[in-house]
């Protein structure tokens, strides 16, 4: 209970099927961690995968090309 007032922030429920349950039980039963560590890592392996967000995006890009070199619009040709 210290544990989780301490480090969690928000208790959250989940729905599970039958086999869902049975294989996270069996994995966390091999490695020795509980069911709420089995699920925690899980989610943090999806959040790792999943894209980042447009502003955050768009501040890991920028800066990345300081010397690029964009022509005037005068040598654009129209029509």
């Amino acid at each position: 209970m210290l544990y989780t007032m301490l480090y969690m922030s928000q208790r959250t429920q989940v729905y599970l099927t039958s086999e869902q349950r049975r294989r996270l039980d069996e994995i966390a039963s091999r490695q020795r961690k509980t069911l709420a560590q089995v699920i925690r890592e899980a989610v943090n392996a999806y959040l790792a995968e999943a894209p980042p967000e447009s502003a955050e995006a768009l501040m890991a890009t920028f800066g990345v090309a300081p010397d690029i070199q964009v022509p005037s619009r005068d040598e654009w040709e129209r029509d």
